[in-house]
């Protein structure tokens, strides 16, 4: 089987498709297929991907996309190199549109549609006017002509049937590599952590507030918060710890590879107060690290409690302010455990090998019929 999974950036390592997209493509390759990855030349990768085709941008404004480069190799592809899948990651983008496009003109490569949480109602709240035109322009008819939709949980799988797609929706969470414990000597200073973007989405001006709440009744600990900047926000969320009274706020900017896994493994808890997430990558990747986490309900993360690895909470200060005085609360001891627990739950339910069969089974029974694959649902 050869399959082309297409992706507007794999250059950005603080945006989750950047990882996930690399890793299921190598996961497929590890099993067989014939996996690449066609992707914008942003800018300079930081490390080698394998399998990947970059294609340079073309007049149109940048936020579009444009590659006609892109668009004539997909052609180029699925006329000559017997395609059998492409796979497209995103919306609203015209990295997003080629593939329908192209799969329209030849009948035999059929499309994938990972929506990558941009059909939830907060992605779709932003820049609504700008989104609804595209959509009636371009988007909609590419995204129509998908054989079949990928979620990566229920919440998004709900997201795809509430703007009214009725093609099947195979179910299947992203992976996670589970690397060898390595927890730092504890210290006498304890560190609750975001890591991720700066961005409206993430929530951080609830979680500053929350902080100046509890700040005072747990004077050893520190909040560190680590990303990249995006759009703007990091002065705006700098400016707004000073404004609230927020002490002992570490602002770190962004870290990559091993310097991240670091930052996730001498974490004493990891929060994401999201407003949206149709996975949240980096809550795996703190679980993953024996960290466990608070999170929202606006992430499809309900396994923390029944799983013993955190706190699975309302959107909003006063939720947040309760889970933050029950986890800075907790022992160290305690906090390890649950780690651990969720550690153990990373390794059992989130392997990339898992993830890659259950997509390889979703794409031969939309090429071949058959059962039905256990993660498809039909509408």
């Amino acid at each position: 089987m050869r399959v082309i999974h297409v992706v507007a950036s794999v250059s950005e390592e603080a945006s989750g498709p950047t990882y996930s997209v690399v890793r299921l493509c190598d996961s497929q390759t590890a099993l067989g297929t014939d996996a690449r990855i066609g992707a914008l030349d942003w800018s300079e990768l930081r490390a080698p991907v394998a399998q990947l085709q970059t294609f340079s941008l073309g007049r149109a404004p940048r936020r579009l996309g444009s590659s006609p480069a892109m668009r004539q190799w997909l052609e180029h592809q699925a006329a000559t190199e017997q395609v059998d899948v492409i796979h497209s990651h995103g919306l609203w983008m015209m990295p997003n549109v080629y593939p329908g496009d192209v799969c329209r003109r030849h009948a035999k490569c059929r499309l994938f549609v990972s929506p990558r949480g941009t059909l939830s109602q907060w992605a779709l709240g932003s820049n609504a006017v700008l989104k609804k035109a595209f959509w009636l322009v371009r988007q909609g008819r590419a995204v129509q002509r998908a054989a079949c939709l990928h979620a990566t949980a229920e919440s998004e799988y709900a997201d795809i049937r509430r703007i009214g797609l009725t093609q099947p929706v195979c179910v299947v969470p992203n992976g996670i590599d589970v690397y060898p414990l390595d927890r730092p000597a504890s210290t006498s200073r304890r560190q609750l952590l975001f890591l991720g973007r700066i961005h409206p989405v993430k929530g951080l001006d609830v979680l500053l507030k929350a902080w100046r709440v509890v700040q005072d009744r747990f004077p050893d600990w520190d909040l560190h918060l680590v990303g990249p900047d995006d759009r703007g926000h990091f002065e705006s969320i700098r400016g707004l710890a000073t404004a609230v009274g927020a002490e002992r706020v570490m602002f770190r900017g962004p870290l990559y590879g091993e310097q991240k896994r670091r930052a996730f493994s001498a974490a004493s808890v990891y929060v994401l107060p999201t407003k949206s997430e149709n996975f949240g990558i980096t809550v795996a990747e703190a679980l993953a690290a024996g960290t466990p986490a608070i999170v929202t309900t606006a992430a499809p993360w309900s396994g923390l409690e029944p799983h013993n690895a955190g706190w699975w909470i309302e959107p909003g200060v006063d939720a947040l302010v309760a889970a933050l005085e029950r986890a800075l609360a907790t022992s160290p001891s305690r906090l390890a455990e649950m780690g651990l627990h969720g550690r153990d739950w990373m390794q059992r339910d989130f392997g990339w090998h898992s993830v890659a069969e259950q997509l390889a089974a979703a794409y031969t029974w939309v090429l071949n019929g058959g059962p039905v694959p256990a993660s498809v649902r039909l509408n």
